[in-house]
């Protein structure tokens, strides 16, 4: 497999992220949102970027900073996926990376991923890079 590289995602990724969140994440999603969304991020609280390889773009990650009143701020991937045919070859981990440095920059100490709960192998690759499972929960939803 090739050098993957990791970069600022762009709104031309947007088709590419669409994909991978369809297939890999199971979450559905249109492009021309994902191209919205890409194109209205606010560079001070939030990045993507890309893992490209063979110039196709087989992973990305969502990095932002996370308030709350009881903690000191974090940074939290509101999302991570690499296509199922590239994992296993490090992407992940150099998106994660690229999260964390994002946080440093930023001056946030503190990393935080949410996981389902069956997302097993995924977990095993946070845990491979220095995270701990601080507790289950369930995630509760309304459509206003």
């Amino acid at each position: 497999m090739s050098e993957i590289e990791i970069r600022q995602a762009s709104a031309g990724d947007a088709k590419a992220i669409c994909e991978i969140s369809c297939e890999d994440l199971g979450y559905y999603c249109d492009e021309a949102s994902v191209r919205s969304n890409l194109e209205a991020l606010d560079a001070s609280r939030e990045a993507v970027f890309a893992a490209i390889t063979d110039g196709r773009v087989v992973g990305f990650v969502h990095v932002g900073r996370y308030n709350s009143l009881y903690m000191e701020p974090v940074a939290a991937i509101f999302g991570l996926a690499v296509r199922y045919s590239y994992r296993h070859n490090g992407a992940g981990r150099r998106l994660v990376s690229a999260a964390e440095d994002w946080a440093v920059e930023h001056g946030i100490k503190l990393m935080r991923i949410n996981s389902g709960i069956s997302r097993t192998n995924a977990h095993g690759l946070y845990r491979n890079i220095g995270y701990d499972s601080e507790k289950v929960q369930i995630r509760f939803l309304k459509k206003l």
